[in-house]
């Protein structure tokens, strides 16, 4: 999305399970971050074999296509908790109270639904994949380096389980403020006005300092 987004936090049971399952959302993300810095080691690690040893990283694309599912979802539902992904920021803008509501209820059911025939289909991808009878557990592997796929393909519906549950957590944080007509429901990413994000990021570097 364009703006930037916050999430409020109260003593309800709705703004715990949020807390709850934040530090899985930040691990999750934190080790998509590191699958992307370990990509960058092997590139360095390779490029400088090949140039000064005549001897590349074997099977580096091997392992830039067993990475790429740990970076690309892994954090998928930290950056939904924070209203991270991109939308349609001017329309949602433009709305208020019950409609804005109404709005992101319907758009987060529509995304759930999308969400968990996408786990059932990755989860179907890995079961083809996965053998405890064959050689480390793999039906398949990678071309180069026989390395095995099935890891690769369960981070992807492994990430869609916990984006599901933080779907199902925003579903009931828009309809309690649809039901009720709150003005800052906890729970769901608000998005920020340009001076709030300023004044945010004021407090912040005031708090640093």
């Amino acid at each position: 999305m364009a703006g930037s987004s916050t999430v409020l936090e109260d003593s309800s049971l709705l703004s715990r399970l949020d807390r709850a399952l934040l530090p899985l959302e930040r691990l999750m993300a934190l080790l998509s971050g590191l699958a992307v810095f370990s990509l960058m080691f092997l590139a360095v690690y390779s490029v400088t074999g090949r140039k000064f040893f005549n001897a590349p990283l074997p099977g580096y694309v091997d392992l830039i296509e067993a990475a790429m599912p740990f970076i690309a979802f892994l954090g998928i539902s930290y950056v939904q908790r924070n209203g991270g992904h991109i939308r349609m920021d001017i329309v949602v803008g433009a709305l208020g109270g019950r409609a804005l509501w109404l709005f992101e209820l319907i758009s987060t059911l529509l995304v759930l639904l999308l969400i968990v025939m996408l786990v059932w289909g990755a989860w179907a991808h890995f079961d083809r994949s996965f053998d405890l009878t064959r050689p480390l557990w793999s039906r398949d592997s990678s071309i180069d380096i026989g390395l095995p796929i099935w890891p690769s393909k369960l981070v992807v519906p492994v990430a869609f389980s916990v984006l599901v549950l933080r779907l199902l957590l925003q579903i009931w944080g828009f309809g309690r403020a649809l039901v009720l007509g709150l003005d800052a429901p906890v729970a769901v990413p608000l998005i920020q006005s340009i001076e709030e994000q300023a004044r945010a990021e004021a407090e912040a570097l005031e708090e640093e300092g």
